[in-house]
């Protein structure tokens, strides 16, 4: 099923449900590429197919990338939109109507979709007027796939040959405030479940960036479990293999948790 968000053609969400008539806890799904128009939705797909067979509502998203119509402030604005229609996918008629609990919304992302995961976590933190403030939908949890979650460090290692200068338009002392708005460690989110997952042998996107992650989430007095595996940066998304299936598990154990408040944000 797929769902517009907007006027763009890469302003969707396709939506695969699990079997069954109830409602099931949901996840967003992030498809990484550097932020860049060379790759799409089709890296997500997989995945959603994993997780509706798993009982799971996979919500996979496509956004603006740039070179296609994305970068500063597109591409996080697209991600907030794509997240801020679940209420609306819920009450519409049609097969989703009443299939969707949103008691209990994730968001996995890879690479650059890991990103855009831990910043559409984190952007309840984001001021008045910034790309993304004022969340209409909380999340309850974030899987971080070889995320590229400190910028300012993957700018200045020129990560991805300068994505993160593509993304921003900008290197970080040209533009520091798009820096503070879109950078992960400087957004952890507060309460949120959080599961970083990097390959060992990842030369894309370095395990450091998983560390400084749960390095800046512990100073603001959260935690973040970091799972290193056997594996490159590709690895993660292989819905047969071990680094996915960890991801599966996890998923599946804390939605059998009893279950807090809404993320429906007020």
């Amino acid at each position: 099923m797929r769902t517009s968000y907007g006027p763009h053609p890469d302003q969707f969400v396709e939506l695969t449900l699990p079997d069954g008539g109830g409602p099931a806890p949901v996840v967003v799904l992030l498809h990484g590429g550097f932020w860049r128009a060379a790759h799409g939705i089709e890296l997500a797909r997989p995945l959603a197919a994993d997780l509706a067979a798993a009982g799971f509502a996979a919500v996979a998203v496509e956004y603006r990338r740039v070179g296609a119509g994305g970068g500063w402030p597109a591409t996080l604005e697209d991600v907030a939109a794509a997240v801020d229609v679940l209420p609306d996918l819920a009450r519409e008629g049609g097969d989703a109507a009443g299939r969707l609990d949103l008691a209990d919304v994730a968001v996995v992302g890879h690479s650059a979709g890991g990103h855009l995961a831990a910043w559409v976590a984190g952007r309840g933190r984001l001021p008045e007027g910034a790309p993304g403030a004022r969340p209409r939908v909380r999340i309850a949890a974030a899987v971080l796939q070889a995320g590229v979650l400190d910028l300012t460090l993957a700018a200045a290692q020129r990560m991805g040959n300068g994505a993160v200068q593509g993304l921003l338009g900008a290197e970080p002392d040209e533009a520091p405030e798009r820096y503070a708005a879109a950078d992960p460690v400087r957004l952890v989110p507060a309460g949120a479940d959080l599961l970083c997952v990097h390959g060992r042998s990842d030369e894309s996107v370095p395990p450091e960036q998983s560390a400084r992650y749960a390095a800046a989430a512990a100073a603001v007095g959260e935690r973040v479990d970091v799972r290193l595996v056997d594996g490159d940066h590709m690895v993660l998304i292989d819905p047969a293999g071990a680094p996915w299936a960890l991801v599966r598990d996890w998923l599946r154990e804390r939605a059998a948790r009893p279950r807090g408040r809404s993320t429906l944000a007020p």
